[in-house]
């Protein structure tokens, strides 16, 4: 995949925090997956509005129901994050 190098500008008490969190991954990797979850997020809020412009809002019992399934999908995420730690701690 090609790259390209970049200056931003970050205040410096978030840079210090996030180098400690990405400390094995790299600053550059933990940055482009920011950057993606970002992406992400901003195209399925676009998403959500143009389907509540087509369709209406949501229901109380929708957005109830979203949100827990939301809740089940991080859970089930941080299961996995917490699970590969282990397993790659094993394999080292």
């Amino acid at each position: 995949m090609a790259t390209k190098k970049v200056t931003v500008t970050i205040p410096e008490d978030l840079l210090d925090e996030i180098r400690a969190e990405a400390a094995e991954r790299g600053l550059s990797a933990y940055v482009a997956e920011a950057l993606r979850f970002k992406r992400d997020r901003d195209r399925l809020r676009e998403l959500s509005d143009w389907l509540q412009e087509e369709y209406g809002p949501l229901t109380e019992e929708e957005r109830t129901a979203a949100f827990e399934e939301l809740e089940d999908l991080d859970a089930e995420h941080e299961r996995r994050r917490a699970a590969g730690k282990h397993n790659a701690g094993e394999a080292a």
